[in-house]
């Protein structure tokens, strides 16, 4: 644990003590809520214009426009696409559909303290978190839906070496990652282990296919997610191996802007890196833990469904028992952009 730059300076732990908006890096969070709610890796949304509209007491109307940070809008998307590049209004409209609330106290179940937001901006990381909160609540996704408490000190011996307490790492319940360590003296299960790995499966495509590319520097299976507010005030990286998890948070005191595209991508991303490639330096490569229950299909991306054997573009998805489709792509007819626009503004 890394605090400060020195203790003797300042005994402020930004660590445990420095709330800060953690923008993007809420969104899996959101996403494992949703996977929870009915959706799959393979899910389309339509990623298009939102319009939200608040009267205010003095009777003028204020707007809401949510927006990706290219400012483009992609159409059709799948879910694991979306997170890996990290699109807001696709997690705005997941959020909407799954309820502010649910996702609210879904996150509480995985680790976080701090008062949420309890509007739609909850899903674009505007509420204040400690790095140590969401360490906690990825590290339920890295170890299988298990909720471990954090124990700060492993081992404290004397000058001749004797072990004055010690808080071993203990095995881990049987289960999917059974056989493995953990170290904290509370350990409770608080979402599925279907529902942590395809989150981290889904975190993995942040790394090979999103904003999270630099972490592929490790050759390892990595799964993590970049954050970033819109001010550029912070900048994250949260990401694990199957034997490791860290936090980087960039950012200042007093808060200000970090310079120009100084995103957790740029900014976060490679002490992150720095700090993996020496503490995995002699970790065996391995692959995180697949239960038995998760089925892979092969799926047509544009729809979400069974891509039909002659098709030319299929990707393999994961899926929790009972929830892979059963259409094949060819019983859908598929939308042209436009429909998908006009879709969108009739429901405004």
């Amino acid at each position: 644990m890394v605090g400060g730059y020195d203790f003797r300076t300042s005994q402020f732990n930004r660590v445990l003590q420095a709330r800060r908006l953690p923008g993007s890096a809420m969104k899996p969070l959101i996403y494992a809520s949703a996977l929870d709610k009915g959706y799959t890796p393979a899910t389309v949304i339509l990623d298009t214009p939102l319009i939200y509209k608040e009267r205010l007491e003095s009777g003028e109307i204020k707007e809401w426009k949510p927006k990706n940070y290219s400012k483009r809008f992609y159409g059709p998307v799948p879910l694991r696409t979306a997170l890996a590049k990290s699109y807001n209004v696709i997690t705005i409209k997941i959020l909407e559909d799954i309820g502010v609330r649910y996702a609210a106290n879904y996150a509480r179940k995985l680790g976080i303290e701090s008062d949420l937001a309890e509007d739609l901006t909850l899903g674009l990381g505007s509420s204040a978190l400690t790095p140590m909160e969401l360490a906690r609540s990825y590290s339920v996704l890295a170890n299988g839906g298990v909720r471990v408490a954090p124990t700060y000190i492993n081992k404290v011996l004397d000058r001749d070496g004797k072990v004055i307490e010690s808080n071993d790492p203990a095995d881990f319940p049987a289960g999917p990652m059974s056989g493995q360590k953990l170290i904290g003296q509370s350990r409770n299960r608080v979402i599925s282990p279907e529902t942590a790995y395809l989150t981290t499966n889904l975190l993995e495509s942040v790394v090979q296919n999103g904003t999270g590319w630099r972490a592929r520097s490790l050759k390892r299976p990595t799964a993590g997610k970049t954050g970033t507010t819109n001010d550029l005030k912070d900048a994250w990286f949260i990401g694990y191996v199957n034997q490791l998890l860290a936090v980087s948070w960039v950012g200042y005191d007093l808060e200000r802007p970090l310079g120009k595209q100084e995103t957790g991508s740029k900014a976060a991303a490679p002490a992150w890196v720095a700090f993996m490639l020496a503490a995995t330096k002699d970790m065996p490569v391995e692959h995180f833990p697949v239960p038995d229950s998760i089925l892979f299909r092969p799926i047509d991306p544009l729809t979400g469904l069974l891509a039909p054997e002659d098709s030319q573009d299929i990707v393999i998805e994961a899926f929790a028992p009972n929830t892979a489709p059963v259409r094949y792509a060819l019983d859908e007819k598929t939308p042209e952009a436009k429909d998908f626009f006009r879709l969108d503004m009739d429901e405004l």
